[in-house]
């Protein structure tokens, strides 16, 4: 289990770099427009144009949270016992999809409004993944220390 657990952690720490920094969709406008935004491009963007409380959603919501469940979980394998952080596992598992939903819905309004062809490119597999393998791998902490 703890092989497995060590297999999973460097998985998503690599996985969710690359899904905050790649290309997570693309956006074709009328032919020749196309944007391939990525996450903090797109946190950066609504930043820049006044959208401030939205980024800072979004940013809480799809970097921070993901980030410190994987920090969390690194810190409970590491120490090994019963900590706290576990408990805080759990409230940081309830958001760890809530990126991916958004991305969906956002494709689902681009390609059903007619305005925009939409499509996945792979920030959003590599997001998918290193939520998944966080999850995993938070799971097998929880099963190894009694949790």
């Amino acid at each position: 289990m703890r092989l497995m657990i060590a297999l999973l952690l460097p998985i998503a720490t690599f996985s969710f770099t690359l899904g905050i920094t790649l290309p997570l969709m693309r956006l074709e406008k009328l032919y020749f427009l196309e944007e391939r935004p990525s996450l903090l491009e797109v946190i950066h963007g609504l930043w820049l144009e006044g959208d401030g409380a939205l980024a800072a959603i979004i940013a809480l919501f799809s970097v921070v949270f993901p980030a410190a469940k994987i920090i969390v979980v690194h810190v409970a394998v590491i120490t090994g016992a019963r900590l706290r952080s576990l408990a805080l596992l759990s409230t940081l598992s309830k958001w760890s999809m809530l990126d991916v939903m958004l991305v969906a819905l956002v494709l689902f309004a681009a390609k059903t409004s007619g305005l925009a062809a939409a499509s996945i490119l792979p920030g959003l597999w590599f997001y998918a993944s290193a939520t998944l393998a966080t999850a995993l791998a938070a799971a097998l902490c929880r099963r190894a220390t009694g949790g």
